[in-house]
């Protein structure tokens, strides 16, 4: 509450000072109308667009249109400039007041706080899918890139060690839509799944997911998934898919990649349903790969051609080291139309 009083008073003090700063403009125009320009008077606006709340905005854009008629009645002369100047700045003060309130269902935040809470929103995101300390004989890493460059992406990964750090699970998920559009579901899904999976047992985990999606009811509300909970010390792992492509594991002895049959239906569409289980090993030198469709799925391309492609251009990389390969197999292949995301779990030899 006190925070609240304490934005409440800094916001009306500083359209304050920005509303005497138009009426010294005024009186400047006033006495010395050679040396300060009409259009001067724009300048209170755009800092006010910058620093005040939608509370307040539209009765400061509303002051800055009676202080621009004040100014356009001082003038000695009309021209074509001062003319075109005067209407610029009342269609701008215009469009300010009709966008301030369009916006105020959002409540008393401006621009530059709004953005600040969308980038720590997203920083939140990317939170969920920090790795947490391993043993040194794993290495475990992701990499996202969204649809367009977009700093919001519909991708995400959750990471999480359990079992006294003896065990971690990891999730990577695909939101339906893409970039700005499926952020937005992003940021609640991705607190909501980072609850879960450290709560639930890595059987109870998926259909809890699924029970919470059924339960927002959003328009798309769906989300493919894959679930892994990996045992640190013997390599043992449980892996569950609901919807998502087929992850894959690298088997050192061989160097052949396998495809592991996990299956299961997509998030937020089917009430009580059962995840199937496939259970493996990954032997030193093993590796899996979890990943979106983003990263194998191309407009006229079959979504097989697109592993087999991956599979190719991650054996080609694997000429340098694992580490640092998420980052470098998410730049090589994949749709930049898309989101991307990629996990990589390796148990060194």
């Amino acid at each position: 509450m006190m925070n609240a009083r304490r934005w409440a008073l800094t916001d009306v003090g500083t359209a304050s000072v920005l509303a005497l700063v138009a009426a010294g403009m005024v009186a400047g125009i006033a006495y010395r109308p050679e040396d300060v320009p009409i259009n001067l008077i724009f300048l209170p606006l755009v800092l006010g667009i910058l620093f005040l709340s939608n509370r307040v905005l539209p009765w400061f854009a509303g002051y800055v249109l009676i202080a621009l008629g004040c100014a356009a009645l001082l003038q000695e002369e009309f021209t074509a400039r001062i003319v075109a100047a005067l209407g610029v700045m009342a269609g701008v003060s215009v469009l300010v007041i009709l966008m301030s309130l369009r916006r105020g269902q959002i409540g008393n935040v401006g621009p530059l706080r709004g953005q600040s809470m969308l980038v720590d929103l997203r920083d939140r995101i990317l939170a969920q899918g920090e790795i947490p300390a391993l043993p040194p004989t794993w290495l475990v890493e992701s990499a996202l890139s969204s649809a367009g460059g977009s700093p919001f992406a519909g991708d995400f990964v959750v990471a999480t060690s359990g079992e006294r750090n003896h065990r971690i699970e990891l999730v990577v998920v695909d939101v339906s839509g893409k970039g700005e559009a499926a952020g937005t579901r992003a940021l609640q899904l991705s607190g909501a799944m980072g609850g879960l999976v450290t709560a639930l047992p890595p059987d109870r985990f998926l259909p809890a997911a699924n029970d919470y999606l059924l339960k927002r009811a959003w328009e798309e509300g769906f989300a493919t998934a894959v679930h892994v909970s990996v045992d640190l010390v013997t390599g043992v792992y449980e892996l569950r898919s609901a919807g998502h492509p087929p992850a894959l594991q690298r088997h050192a002895g061989s160097g052949r990649w396998q495809l592991l049959p996990a299956e299961g239906p997509v998030l937020g569409i089917v009430e009580d349903v059962e995840y199937t289980c496939y259970r493996g090993r990954l032997d030193p030198g093993d590796s899996l790969l979890l990943y979106t469709d983003g990263m194998v799925e191309e407009p006229r391309r079959d979504i097989d051609l697109g592993i087999d492609h991956m599979m190719g251009a991650a054996e080609s990389l694997l000429r340098h080291s694992w580490d640092g390969l998420a980052d470098r197999l998410v730049a090589a292949v994949g749709s930049p139309d898309d989101d991307r995301a990629l996990l990589v779990v390796h148990r060194r030899p």
